[in-house]
């Protein structure tokens, strides 16, 4: 018997998800190449802003990846679901205020007369750099919760292999806890923090991936609505 209700295509969403964990990770790493700093504001500021502009849209295609994913996934549950999808748009809501506003802060500054000296300055845009690197830990505790819990979600249901929503599990739970590590331990290597979320990138390409060409098993997903229905 085959499912028909308004959800008839789960599979686009599936895949739409798919595009955007790619989508995110392309737009995470270009940004990061136009890091924020003073040098690189003044020597590069239109690249600079192009930086800003693709994290921006890193954090609106988060909303669009955390919508498919509930989508998808509200017939496991719909309320964990829906949990997860507000922990993520947390995520681009606390992403696109704290960490690009501390961004494009000091661009203004460096670019316009202020009443501070050359060294006050420098200070004061330094310390904005501070709050954008505390504030991408924080978006961290967000993605963590908010991914562990749709891999969660994922296992459940069997619409992709249990190994993969695993691997996710692990990966997401490990972001989270290294995030709370990083704000409690604000001297903690950089080199450190790159071991542990490297492995996450990985997954959400893998992933992203999957669900792209993959896409879930409708059999299951038409299994859960039945089971729904009846």
């Amino acid at each position: 018997m085959t499912v028909h209700t308004a959800d008839r295509s789960p599979q686009m969403y599936a895949r739409v998800g798919g595009f955007t964990y790619l989508a995110t990770i392309l737009l995470g790493i270009f940004s990061v190449n136009f890091a924020a700093t003073a040098d690189t504001i003044m020597s590069n500021g239109v690249l600079f802003r192009v930086g800003v502009a693709s994290e921006i849209l890193m954090y609106v295609l988060v909303i669009l990846l955390a919508f498919s994913l509930y989508v998808v996934l509200k017939t496991v549950n719909k309320n964990l679901a829906l949990l997860a999808l507000l922990w993520r748009v947390a995520e681009a809501i606390v992403g696109g205020s704290i960490t690009v506003l501390s961004g494009l802060v000091p661009m203004l500054i460096l670019h316009s007369q202020t009443p501070f000296s050359p060294a006050e300055t420098q200070v004061l845009v330094g310390l904005l750099f501070d709050v954008r690197s505390i504030g991408l830990d924080v978006v961290l505790i967000f993605i963590g919760m908010g991914g562990t819990l749709f891999c969660y979600l994922f296992y459940l249901s069997q619409y992709v292999p249990r190994v993969l929503a695993a691997w996710g599990i692990l990966t997401y739970a490990t972001m989270l806890i290294l995030s709370f590590v990083s704000i409690l331990t604000p001297d903690l290597p950089e080199t450190v923090k790159m071991a542990f979320y490297a492995p996450g990138g990985l997954f959400e390409i893998v992933f992203g991936l999957w669900l792209l060409f993959k896409g879930i098993n409708m059999k299951e997903w038409e299994k859960r609505v039945l089971k729904s229905t009846t």
